[in-house]
């Protein structure tokens, strides 16, 4: 039996903590964590990147740090609409 958690359930699971978060500031905590996380990746990934790979991806790191800021003020309705938004297209993703 294969028991590895797979990156896409832990990131569905993480979305529905969002969606059903019911106090408000909880939800905005969550989804500021989500940001966090992310963040953090992007700074890894990006000092893992040698001076071709690195230029390469620039756009892409700035448009992924731009998408993070433009989250950083939702409001608890905006995160439980944007983390549904999300748990469909990893749904739609895992149906391909």
């Amino acid at each position: 039996m294969n028991t590895s958690i797979k990156t896409d359930d832990v990131i569905f699971n993480f979305f529905k903590q969002i969606c059903d978060e019911k106090d408000d500031q909880k939800c905005i905590e969550l989804g500021n964590s989500w940001i966090n996380a992310m963040e953090t990746n992007l700074s890894n990934m990006e000092k893992n990147l040698n001076g071709a790979d690195k230029l390469k991806h620039k756009d892409d790191i700035k448009s992924n740090r731009d998408h993070l800021n433009s989250l950083k003020i939702k409001s608890s309705t905006e995160w439980r609409e944007y983390a549904t938004q999300c748990m469909i297209e990893i749904m739609n993703h895992k149906g391909q």
